[in-house]
């Protein structure tokens, strides 16, 4: 049965775990990641590239660039929810942009965008998707092709009146 793709795909509730506020007192900038992270897993299982797609095919997934802002902090009560909006793929590489979000408030804490690349472990090179991958890729992109373009979406880090 192929999956369904929510416009856009909402991860579980997550929390802030205890070590990862820093001496600042906040969520430290690494752990933003962890949680931008956790969100791609809960969707991997949905495209076939969970943790038993590794083993059966030696393939998986490297992150080839990666921006994030960090818009608001969060708090180690807060709970939140992650949002993952497929932009585009091709047949080795997907592109996302994700939205942390306070899971009841539903403001926005920080955002990450990713150009992902399917890779054959065994070689480290950059190698095809599956015709299975492909399609559930389709399907998701169909599912998120009427959302608009995120706010941020292709941004460049520059300091103020640098093009």
């Amino acid at each position: 049965m192929s999956p369904l793709f929510f416009a856009p795909f909402v991860s579980s509730i997550m929390r802030v775990e205890p070590e990862w506020i820093d001496y600042n007192g906040h969520l430290n900038m690494a752990y933003y990641n962890v949680l931008f992270d956790r969100a791609v897993d809960e969707v991997y299982e949905l495209i076939g590239l969970g943790p038993d797609y590794l083993k059966q095919t030696s393939h998986s997934t490297m992150v080839a660039e990666m921006h994030v802002r960090y818009l608001r902090e969060v708090s180690e009560t807060d709970p939140l929810r992650v949002t993952v909006q497929l932009l585009d793929y091709d047949s080795k590489r997907f592109h996302v942009f994700e939205k942390l979000v306070h899971a009841t408030e539903n403001w926005v804490s920080a955002t990450c965008e990713t150009m992902t690349l399917h890779v054959d472990m065994a070689s480290k090179k950059v190698a095809p998707f599956p015709d299975s991958v492909v399609s559930a890729l389709a399907a998701m992109k169909a599912a998120h092709a009427k959302l608009p373009q995120p706010d941020g979406a292709g941004r460049r880090v520059a300091m103020p009146g640098q093009r």
